[in-house]
């Protein structure tokens, strides 16, 4: 890595002795609401991972890439979430380039690979319901496998900038560090396009086309099996909440991110205010406690274990484990006419 890469415009990463883009108040407010998302952020991808270890019957390969996405979760929460919190605390970022390139390359490490995960935990139920491969089942190398392409997919697209192609910098009220979208230079530029198209379009595409197969299938055998009342209806409702939750909290988390991002790269003399180039952020950020809370705790599996670890024993009280069961219901193919 080249030194004036990493070091250059270090007097910016210093305490300002300008106009502050906001109030002593307008930092504090921003540091306690990061506080309100990575407090519960830590904790809950914190069970998943101890949960999950402690319970051999958690460790199937459906529930491999939970765990996956609570670990790259836990880690955005434990890098960007605690650093935004005390650099606003503070009321600017503290740490010199150094901190913020690092900063910056490990909370997009990490939440791009969350975003990942959650396209292939689209893909695992696409296998386990649908079977569009027949009766080929989702093994462990599966599993394994869609986790470290995840990984790997993800530090691909987030090294470059260590090298020279893109880069990281201080963006919204200068308190945390992303890549950098305001640089109109055309190595940046491509790397920026190229980087929203396959770290953020590639995935939600994915989701997606999974679901969209998924709650089809779901339609069409309820349909002909005449089960509209029956656990088949119940099973297709409990999916398409789960669904409706899960692409609403990825539009809301990183939709808002990604076309501020592309506002900016297409129109390089708007005037966004640092406050407004914020809060895309931090709801970018906010994901890592929606996450665990959709994929685990609408998951009976994971409910069962993991509620009793955050009650510290204590039972919670019994749901209706046939409805639950319909959820997981596997189906056919030959039962349902092609998509």
């Amino acid at each position: 890595m080249q030194p004036s890469v990493l070091f250059s415009n270090a007097s910016s990463y210093v305490e300002p002795h300008g106009e502050p883009p906001l109030s002593r108040t307008g930092f504090v407010v921003l540091s306690v609401v990061m506080a309100l998302f990575t407090g519960p952020a830590i904790i809950l991808n914190a069970t998943v991972i101890i949960v999950s270890l402690m319970h051999k019957q958690l460790r199937q390969p459906l529930n491999y890439a939970l765990v996956n996405m609570a670990v790259a979760d836990l880690g955005t929460a434990m890098t960007g979430g605690v650093l935004s919190v005390v650099n606003n605390a503070q009321g600017y970022f503290s740490l010199g380039r150094t901190g913020c390139v690092m900063e910056g390359f490990a909370v997009a490490l990490f939440g791009i690979t969350s975003l990942c995960t959650v396209a292939l935990i689209a893909v695992e139920r696409l296998f386990v319901v649908c079977k569009p491969l027949g009766q080929m089942t989702f093994q462990k190398k599966h599993a394994v496998g869609g986790i470290a392409l995840s990984w790997l997919w993800s530090l691909s697209w987030n090294l470059p900038p260590l090298f020279g192609w893109g880069r990281y910098e201080l963006e919204g009220v200068g308190t945390s560090c992303a890549p950098d979208w305001h640089n109109q230079d055309p190595d940046n530029v491509s790397y920026i396009l190229a980087y929203f198209a396959v770290c953020f379009a590639v995935p939600f595409a994915l989701i997606l086309a999974s679901y969209l197969k998924l709650m089809w299938t779901l339609h069409q055998v309820s349909k002909m099996a005449f089960l509209e009342g029956g656990a088949v209806a119940k099973g297709e409702m409990k999916v398409a909440s789960m669904v409706v939750l899960m692409v609403l909290t990825f539009l809301i988390s990183w939709l808002p991110y990604a076309s501020l991002a592309m506002l900016v790269v297409y129109s390089p003399d708007v005037k966004i205010h640092p406050l407004v180039g914020t809060v895309p952020v931090y709801m970018a950020k906010s994901s890592t406690v929606f996450n665990p809370i959709i994929y685990i705790y609408l998951n009976k599996q994971f409910r069962k274990y993991a509620v009793p670890f955050l009650l510290c024993g204590k039972e919670p009280s019994e749901d209706d484990e046939a409805s639950e069961a319909a959820t997981t219901v596997e189906i056919s193919p030959s039962k349902v006419s092609p998509a």
